[in-house]
């Protein structure tokens, strides 16, 4: 169910352009705050511009911005617990140590440190949260390597001389990758509220580009009269976020053999 919608949504978000029915960012004096009607089904806002439209079109920013930073966040994280991970010692504990520092820092105010420097755009946001987010997936990967550097097949490719290069690219990470992709589905959701909560407080993507959450900041002024304004973009980062962790929920169980074993030993006692 969470892969249909995200779908749905990855459909909706290419095709905005062709199925919007407005400019999103096209103002219209006649038509401010007008309730959902069949001329604009999600209603307007204080310009007049159609929010199903802006809606479709804020669909690609977080998206993007959900791929793109998860993407430079999981790039560094598996270089880092790979390097931490196969090579341990005082290498380990060094990079571990790095971890660690980067999590005492609550990752929002950490943000919000960062971007008061830089100049808010959409690139930047990706930048920043993808820089911020790498150190579960390097956690993660890490472990992974522990674990699989002692097994025998990594043993016998350097019994036989394989490079340690080779080993990694060919052996381990290949090994290593189910829970990193279950982390990137997850992280996806976490990266898209983290950019609609910066938006929402104006340090986002800036106007008149549309994002759900500089919708929802612009929906807060009006609340008592275009309760639209907030309702919709909130039930769209609910659905969106919901679906991905369902869809990670998924890919994990299918990826982890252990843990249908376990769910179908349950099953047959309770039977």
């Amino acid at each position: 169910m969470g892969g249909i919608v995200v779908g749905a949504l990855v459909l909706l978000a290419i095709s905005a352009p062709v199925i919007a029915p407005w400019d999103p960012n096209r103002p219209d004096i006649r038509n401010i705050l007008d309730a959902p009607s069949n001329a604009h089904p999600l209603g307007t806002d204080q310009l007049g511009r159609d929010v199903l439209s802006r809606m479709l079109y804020g669909a690609r920013v977080s998206l993007a911005v959900g791929f793109v930073s998860v993407g430079i966040a999981s790039l560094i994280g598996v270089l880092v617990g790979s390097l931490a991970g196969y090579n341990g010692g005082l290498t380990d504990g060094a990079i571990m140590r790095l971890v660690d520092l980067m999590l005492v820092f609550p990752r929002f105010f950490l943000l919000l440190a960062v971007l008061a420097f830089l100049r808010p755009s959409i690139w930047t946001i990706m930048a920043v949260i993808g820089l911020t987010g790498w150190m579960g997936v390097a956690r993660l990967v890490r472990a992974e390597f522990l674990t699989l550097k002692e097994r025998e097949f990594v043993i016998w490719s350097q019994a036989v001389g394989a490079s340690g290069f080779r080993i990694v690219w060919r052996h381990i990470l290949p090994n290593a990758m189910a829970p990193v992709l279950v982390a990137m589905t997850l992280g996806i959701p976490a990266a898209i509220l983290t950019e609609s909560g910066l938006s929402f407080l104006g340090l986002g993507v800036q106007p008149p580009h549309a994002t759900w959450g500089n919708i929802l900041n612009e929906g807060k002024d009006a609340i008592e009269i275009g309760w639209w304004l907030s309702v919709y973009p909130g039930l769209a980062i609910l659905l969106t976020v919901l679906s991905y962790n369902l869809l990670g929920e998924g890919i994990r169980d299918a990826l982890d053999p252990r843990l249908r074993q376990s769910i179908g030993r349950f099953v047959s006692r309770v039977r």
